[in-house]
């Protein structure tokens, strides 16, 4: 599940930004390891611990020529704003735009020495591998971490971090600006119901799902919704619960939201011939909605086409619904 982030770090991942007006941009990524030792300056650029402990690595000024994307969302973001012809190779989960150079290249499994032949002058990883971060700053590689936000104006953010390293702060800041605006308008436009629409959403045909807690669940909670898997969730599942047939049954969702459209083949059909389903209330009054999964799993621009879908679709039914 791409939103699922390891709640496990070997380290800590910082970044300081600086951003010119003429459009250069400089970054320093430091991957720590072990705070306890201090910094001291180091040739090519970058400063390192006397323990070699902590490396920082200095990205490149202006425009980088030769730039890695680790991350799907991360490729989605550096062509929006206009870095793809910067862009020489991107994972193989990375299928958005066509045009963007998909490898082997795997972001969880990552090799350094496949990453480095591309000769990157940056790479950009989710941030899930500390390991990764480290190893290529060894190798004198910048690298950004990009992690998944808890909520939808991390994506703006995260564009905005993005253009200022690529050196494309206009384009970058102009499409951030552009999709708040946009969500904001989605949000404030939706009416919101008196009784709150409890919806189910789906990751996969197991019936994993994702609380109001994970970054998909906030970008959804922010309509009004309830999610029906907020009460399942456990320390473990790390707001993604494993829920079952029959926990779904009997919370009779109002709407179904399927993100495993793609992954599982699972459709309105496919719902709908579930054992004891077609009882359900979001199937009965037809509230199931298919998602794009890839679009659901992503923290890229096409989240806020999502967040339309989603409101567009409810809208089709809030008399039913409780709405307003």
């Amino acid at each position: 599940m791409n939103l699922q982030l390891s709640r496990r770090r070997l380290g800590a991942v910082a970044l300081a930004l600086v951003a010119t007006a003429c459009g250069h941009s400089t970054a320093t990524v430091t991957v720590v390891h072990d705070t306890g030792a201090a910094a001291s300056a180091s040739p090519g650029g970058g400063t390192k611990t006397a323990s070699g402990t902590t490396t920082t690595v200095a990205l490149p000024v202006g425009k980088p020529s030769r730039i890695v994307s680790l991350s799907p969302s991360a490729t989605e973001m550096l062509f929006a704003i206009g870095a793809g012809p910067q862009v020489v190779a991107v994972d193989s989960d990375s299928n958005f735009p066509a045009q963007a150079p998909k490898t082997t290249l795997s972001a969880y499994q990552p090799n350094v020495e496949a990453i480095a032949a591309y000769r990157p002058d940056l790479v950009i990883t989710d941030g899930t591998n500390p390991q990764l971060l480290s190893q290529l700053n060894a190798l004198h590689i910048a690298t950004l971490a990009a992690p998944a936000p808890t909520a939808l104006s991390g994506v703006f953010t995260q564009i905005e971090q993005i253009g200022a390293v690529t050196g494309n702060i206009a384009t970058a800041g102009a499409l951030a600006t552009s999709l708040q605006q946009r969500a904001a308008s989605i949000v404030a436009s939706f009416p919101k119901p008196t009784i709150p629409v409890r919806y189910y959403y789906e990751l996969d045909n197991t019936y994993y799902s994702a609380t109001s807690h994970t970054f998909i669940g906030a970008v959804l909670g922010s309509l009004g919704l309830s999610n029906i898997a907020d009460s399942a969730d456990t320390t473990k599942s790390a707001g993604y619960p494993q829920l079952t047939p029959e926990f779904i049954v009997k919370a009779n969702p109002d709407v179904i939201l399927l993100a495993d459209t793609k992954c599982c083949q699972q459709s309105v059909q496919t719902v709908a011939a579930r054992p004891g389903w077609n009882v359900l209330t979001a199937v009965a009054q037809h509230r199931v909605i298919a998602l794009d999964d890839d679009v659901a799993s992503r923290w890229g621009p096409r989240i806020v086409d999502l967040l339309q879908q989603v409101a567009t679709a409810l809208r089709s039914v809030q008399g039913t619904t409780g709405g307003a």
